[in-house]
């Protein structure tokens, strides 16, 4: 059968997403890029926000009207908190998140999918390659102890479930000796690894790094009072990529407490300063939501003062909206359209001017880059550090290959950095004589 893998949403979506990939394939079934050219189209979906659930529904409308006649199979959070809704879309099966790891066995069985070895991808091939990507997310926990009071996503998960290290091990010696260069850890309360199993995340890197080859090892979201204590000496090794995502959410204290998070910003600055101390060439990225519930135009003004003084490399921002089931919907002060919009604008900007501060930091250095893929005759990757790189290429098999480069000018955009591959030394031969 040709499958069609779609995800919405988190890492861990993409994680879970890559798994099933592999067990199509090992079951004789043939991934294909397009919906419209699928017998079979699976959709990890999300529900973190409306806007998410939106997004969800319009995409198992648009693929239902591109491809009437394929097979439709969800999973994911908007699969499992609205499980009646999905199921009167039309979709022929709904798989929830409690069973998606058995996701191909199931449809296997209930759509009584037959496999064509002679379309199966060839062998060796990796399921990520085959999905058009060059780095491969890990899946090694599931769940979250906490509740932030805009999250939604602990209702649809569950409770905390680790995966045993021999299990990820395993997974990365096969991802490494299917071609891939780097892994992604991921799940969703990734710092919370081994609660359950009495094995802290700094323990599972480390026998990573000493039981597998994997040329780059790379960290999803992690929560920043969920850092464990020997983490910052891993970097030390050249395979573990210096780069943190931590989520800040706000740089308002009293925004913060609304939210439930566990941690103030004068903590996270000093975290984030000893991060720097640690590992000076440590990128730190973070997500901010903007017009949380209650948010004064002080609120405001002090987070965005505090979020100015962080020199962020990156910042994925969200406008909050309303989601039902989360303590924060049921929240006196909603803020106005029009003040998300402007804070979001703003915050937009400081963004933008944080992460070309940040590329103008690394311009003229070497960096070895990982190129992942190739648009137009440039070719785009990126630094341990993750900041983004291109250059005009006229080379057909550099994708999916780690070059040293010499980084050079930020784009007009500020996006990226242009850059120069770095010429190997020439060889120095001395005279016989």
């Amino acid at each position: 059968m040709r499958i069609n893998l779609e995800s919405l949403g988190c890492r861990l979506n993409e994680a879970e997403l890559e798994s099933w990939a592999r067990e199509f394939q090992a079951g004789g079934h043939r991934l294909v890029d397009e919906a419209g050219d699928a017998d079979i189209v699976v959709l990890n979906s999300c529900a973190v926000t409306a806007e998410a659930v939106r997004k969800s529904r319009q995409m198992i409308r648009r693929t239902q009207r591109q491809n009437p006649r394929a097979r439709f199979v969800l999973s994911g959070c908007y699969a499992t908190l609205h499980r009646d809704e999905a199921a009167a879309l039309g979709v022929d099966l709904v798989i929830s998140n409690a069973d998606k790891s058995r996701l191909v066995e199931i449809a296997g069985r209930e759509l009584a999918l037959e496999a064509m070895p002679e379309f199966s991808t060839d062998p060796g091939e990796a399921a990520v390659f085959a999905l058009g990507r060059q780095r491969a997310f890990v899946k090694v926990q599931d769940g979250c102890r906490y509740r932030c009071s805009f999250c939604i996503v602990t209702v649809a998960r569950g409770e905390e479930r680790s995966r045993q290290p021999e299990d990820i091990i395993g997974e990365i010696r096969q991802l490494q000796q299917e071609g891939l260069q780097e892994v992604v850890l991921t799940g969703v309360h990734l710092g919370g690894y081994g609660s359950d199993l009495g094995i802290p995340l700094d323990a599972l890197i480390r026998s990573i790094l000493q039981e597998t080859d994997i040329p780059r090892l790379r960290l999803g979201s992690l929560e920043p009072w969920d850092l464990p204590r020997g983490l910052f000496e891993l970097f030390e090794n050249p395979r573990f990529m210096p780069h943190l995502h931590l989520p800040l959410q706000s740089g308002s204290d009293a925004v913060l407490r609304r939210m439930a998070r566990r941690c103030k910003p004068d903590e996270f600055a000093r975290l984030a300063a000893h991060a720097r101390r640690q590992v000076p060439d440590i990128n730190i990225t973070t997500d901010i939501i903007v017009g949380f519930p209650g948010e004064t135009e002080g609120e405001w003004g002090e987070s965005l003062s505090f979020i100015e003084t962080m020199e962020f490399g990156d910042i994925h921002i969200f406008t909050y909206s309303i989601r039902a089931g989360t303590k924060a919907a049921t929240m006196n002060g909603q803020v106005t359209p029009e003040a998300k919009k402007e804070r979001s604008r703003m915050l937009h900007a400081l963004a933008l001017k944080q992460k070309r501060e940040t590329l103008e930091r690394f311009s003229g250095r070497n960096m070895p880059v990982l190129w992942e893929n190739r648009r137009d005759g440039v070719d785009h990757g990126y630094t341990p550090n993750y900041l983004r790189v291109a250059t005009h290429s006229q080379e057909a098999e550099r994708v999916n290959r780690i070059a040293e480069v010499r980084l050079g000018e930020v784009d007009a955009a500020g996006e990226f950095l242009w850059c120069d591959p770095v010429s190997p030394a020439p060889e120095v031969r001395a005279d016989i004589r």
